[in-house]
């Protein structure tokens, strides 16, 4: 159905719309417009310098707004055995509108750190949701094999969850590195100057140390995830994915490095955001298989004992 290829149009518009932002910031465009919701008074400023990419970002903003509220129009059309996908849809529009009011915010106080830091923290919000909406209405699931269901689809959906909760505060204490300009705090790789744990005397260092460290614990979170599917009967489909997940870890990782080494250099910081989205979206997409899959095993073998 329609909706559902909206869905997944939103998830890659989405991931397009925070790399985008990523950019912004790494030019240091994020105040090339200085008022907001115009720029310089007008909604077609000269796209030159800064201004083209914070006014870039800024109408495909606007055009996810659009997208998603057609998804919903559809959603809401379409899904009429299925309320809880138009009230999700509802709670998706909601988010975007206090999302695009913090965008503002950004702007009119001068970029505030914790409104900053917020306004990231709400686009992985609404990725993710947007995801669970696109793998839920898409294909359905046929369970490759019969084991795959009742212990071990609940087993998965809690370790992807899990990984994908650790991915997005990995993700938000990132946003606080970069908004409150503590990406060169440790300028060492892999010590942070000179020491494994440097004395932690401002929020810039503290906050360095804390993103290193939880990017090991996620590290080894969604590996693990990898490591289960591959010891255990699930579906190809879910375990391509979850392998995807652990590529995109390992690549996420060396991004980070990359980001030190070349003192935050666009191309390495952009693609560490998008690969941090990318990552989140693959894990709740694991997450909400292994739900769908474990309820299809569950019906078919409901019908075998019939």
């Amino acid at each position: 159905m329609l909706h559902a290829k909206l869905f997944k149009a939103t998830v890659v518009w989405t991931l397009g719309l925070l790399f985008l932002g990523s950019v912004v910031h790494a030019t240091e465009s994020s105040l090339a417009c200085p008022d907001w919701p115009t720029c310089f008074g007008t909604m077609m400023p000269e796209m030159t310098g800064g201004v083209f990419w914070e006014h870039l970002h800024r109408l495909v903003a606007g055009g996810l707004v659009i997208l998603f509220g057609v998804a919903t129009w559809f959603a809401r059309r379409e899904t009429r055995d299925r309320p809880w996908i138009f009230r999700a849809c509802l709670a998706g529009l909601g988010l975007l509108v206090v999302q695009s009011v913090f965008g503002g915010l950004t702007v009119i106080y001068r970029l505030p750190d914790m409104i900053s830091t917020s306004h990231l923290a709400m686009a992985f919000l609404f990725l993710s949701l947007a995801t669970v909406l696109a793998a839920s209405t898409g294909r359905p699931p046929s369970p490759e094999t019969q084991g795959f269901g009742r212990e071990a689809g609940p087993k998965l959906r809690s370790l992807a969850s899990i990984a994908a909760v650790l991915v997005f505060a990995q993700s938000v204490l990132g946003a606080l590195v970069r908004h409150t300009d503590a990406g060169m705090a440790c300028p060492d790789v892999p010590l942070c100057l000179g020491q494994v744990v440097p004395p932690l005397v401002n929020l810039q260092i503290t906050a360095h140390v804390l993103h290193r460290a939880l990017a090991i614990i996620a590290t080894v979170a969604v590996l693990g995830v990898a490591w289960w599917v591959r010891t255990h009967e699930v579906p190809g489909r879910v375990r391509r994915w979850a392998y995807l997940a652990a590529f995109l870890v390992l690549v996420q990782v060396g991004l980070g490095v990359a980001s030190v080494l070349t003192v935050l250099a666009v191309a390495p910081v952009a693609l560490h955001t998008l690969v941090a989205a990318a990552l989140l979206s693959t894990l709740v997409i694991v997450a909400t298989l292994a739900a769908r899959v474990e309820v299809g095993a569950d019906v078919q073998r409901t019908h075998a004992t019939v």
